[in-house]
């Protein structure tokens, strides 16, 4: 019976927390089924400590532990496959324009471009963000995390953010928040005074 309720505690762990995980893992590594084999592997190593891990305050907490540290681990290893794999430098280098796809692509909102800046982001930077802003964690929580000061979350984060803002010709607005920004066009026009 014993052995029996520890699964379901596990089960309902995995339930409750394979969503959120997924979500981190997918921000750091930028790539689905990168994250999906991060996600299992993260609670593959959790289930075989889950004794322990169950008893933890926290077990979430340990499991985004896992999650990141073997996302940042493997880093390395997936730029090198990504860029054996690459097939940009086979196709042609121009496309025919489209006017009218043009026009449609307008009008699509800033988010669509954040999260494309997001992927060229390095994945420790992506990893902080998305802890920082994403799982809205404190920079003492993110560091202990990344096991690293809350001085580099900090310079980490600022880094991220200046590089977001220079590949999305953002302008901050107030403090040092992704929600602080307002889109600039080329011209140095607010483009959402400019609707109104």
């Amino acid at each position: 019976m014993r052995r029996d309720q520890t699964l379901e505690e596990f089960e309902r762990f995995v339930a409750s927390s394979a969503g959120d995980l997924l979500w981190t893992g997918y921000m750091v590594v930028w790539d689905l089924p990168e994250a999906e084999d991060l996600v299992q592997e993260c609670l593959f190593q959790i289930a075989r400590r889950w004794p322990r891990v169950r008893s933890m305050e926290h077990p979430g907490a340990y499991a985004r532990r896992i999650l990141v540290n073997l996302a940042l681990d493997g880093a390395k290893r997936r730029r090198r496959h990504r860029s054996e794999l690459d097939l940009r430098d086979h196709l042609p280098a121009e496309e025919p324009h489209d006017e009218s796809a043009e026009a449609a692509l307008e009008s699509v909102e800033t988010t669509s471009g954040l999260i494309g800046a997001l992927g060229t982001l390095a994945p420790r930077q992506r990893a902080v963000l998305a802890l920082r802003y994403v799982d809205d964690l404190s920079e003492v929580q993110v560091a202990e995390i990344l096991s690293c000061s809350v001085g580099n979350v900090k310079s980490t984060s600022s880094r991220a953010l200046d590089r977001l803002r220079e590949i999305l010709d953002l302008v901050p607005v107030g403090d040092n928040d992704l929600d602080a920004f307002r889109m600039v066009d080329s011209k140095g026009v607010n483009q959402d005074e400019e609707r109104s």
